[in-house]
């Protein structure tokens, strides 16, 4: 592959397709019970992990279930194959009335469960928002205004997901609890830096170690305004989550079928194949995107001059969750589009200065940078020329937090639609 973009892509799509759930789900599925199946999940890729455990489970074997993923988000049915988990959408990434009525439907399906029966939790990323199901005294429209908060104010995953965790009677393990006494195996694609599953989806079937004071913390880090009875609760420790070493957990396990380093990897060896080296940097960086995407940039610019660690020709990779914080915009001004993804192309096009021989392509696994049509974005030697030419100004757009209409003004949007998948950002930066 001569062009650098098309080979970017297919180091994306290498990447996907290593993650996508039929590709790894049979050597983790247990034996059927003596008693019933019930599928229950949550998630981006629920949808996809659901028809992978239909194709996959004897056909002679009971199998039934709810499962909730992002609107349009659910793959075609392959033909042939019988639907025996219901699969439903709700709003991501903030909840909304049908995600509060599926998770009140999975809640209720875990009642007259015995020691005979398995449950099968299918959990990814995406399923804190999917499966929501807020605490007494909490209105919906109080988690939804919490989750817009913590979404503009910078917090990281774990920071959010503690929240969510305290201020839900589903997540933080408590599903798994609501489960006894049947056995619960959980098979959980990774979206979250370091792939701890009570972090992916805020860990519904597994013990939580945060604590109510940990969720108030960070409620007051951030300035996020909350009802007082939220305040209250926390304070007083009423919505405590089950701990490490709970009983509630016993004979449980969790298998962690997909994750971000394992997409990169399968990258690298793509690259290599193309007779590039390949360089993965972790899967696991964190850090405003923009600042992320300039350090990047450093990185690169030094392979381009041939000084530094990485010997071109090569492709550097890195994988994790950015957070973007939205900036205050005058009041008039209409705020911008676009999602971690694409602002770290901006902090990376900026850093990068024109600098021959380096492209990126940088997208979500999953096919949507934050809640646009997009997955992410492009960037080329010549991608602040071109802008110049239309009058777009990168220091303008990162005020706004509009890389969107940046990139797409370039012709330089990633779109793939939904891909079925989740392991978060897949970033890759290529040095000829």
């Amino acid at each position: 592959m001569n062009d650098p973009q098309t080979a970017l892509r297919h180091l994306y799509d290498v990447a996907v397709q290593r993650a996508l759930p039929l590709n790894n789900t049979a050597a983790h599925l247990p034996a059927p019970p003596k008693g019933r199946t019930l599928v229950l999940g949550a998630g981006k890729a629920g949808g996809a992990m659901a028809q992978a455990v239909e194709a996959l489970w004897p056909a002679d074997k009971p199998l039934s279930g709810l499962v909730v993923t992002r609107y349009g988000h659910t793959p075609p049915r392959p033909l042939g194959l019988p639907e025996r988990i219901e699969v439903v959408e709700a709003s991501h990434p903030v909840p909304d009335a049908a995600g509060l009525q599926a998770a009140e439907r999975i809640l209720a399906l875990t009642q007259g469960l015995t020691a005979d029966d398995l449950v099968l939790c299918l959990i990814s990323g995406g399923g804190s928002a999917l499966l929501t199901l807020p605490e007494d005294g909490i209105r919906l429209e109080d988690k939804q205004s919490i989750n817009r908060q913590l979404l503009a104010s910078g917090a990281n995953i774990a920071e959010m997901n503690c929240v969510r965790k305290h201020l839900s009677r589903i997540k933080g393990g408590r599903l798994a609890a609501a489960c006894a006494p049947a056995r619960v195996v959980t098979l959980t694609i990774s979206d979250v830096p370091g792939d701890d599953p009570s972090i992916i989806a805020s860990g519904p079937t597994v013990p939580d170690a945060s604590t109510c004071g940990d969720a108030l913390a960070i409620l007051q880090h951030y300035a996020i305004d909350v009802p007082d009875a939220v305040t209250q609760a926390l304070q007083s420790g009423s919505w405590e989550t089950p701990k490490p070493g709970s009983a509630v957990f016993e004979g449980h396990s969790v298998h962690m079928i997909a994750t971000p380093q394992q997409a990169l990897e399968a990258a690298a060896d793509a690259a290599r194949a193309m007779g590039l080296n390949a360089y993965i940097l972790s899967d696991e960086i964190e850090g405003e995107s923009r600042e992320v995407g300039k350090v990047h940039a450093a990185l690169a610019r030094a392979s381009a001059k041939g000084q530094g660690p990485f010997i071109k020709p090569c492709v550097i990779l890195s994988g994790g969750e950015t957070t973007v914080t939205l900036k205050p915009q005058p009041a008039g001004t209409p705020r911008g589009r676009g999602g971690r993804a694409g602002e770290f192309c901006l902090g990376l096009a900026q850093a990068l200065q024109g600098q021959n021989g380096v492209w990126a392509l940088v997208a979500d696994t999953d096919g949507i940078d934050g809640i646009e049509n997009n997955a992410g974005a492009r960037v080329a030697p010549n991608t602040l020329e071109r802008a110049l030419a239309l009058g777009l100004k990168v220091e303008e757009h990162l005020q706004r937090n509009d890389a969107y209409g940046f990139f797409e003004a370039l012709g330089d949007l990633v779109i793939t639609g939904p891909t079925h998948t989740n392991v978060n950002d897949f970033r890759a930066i290529w040095v000829a």
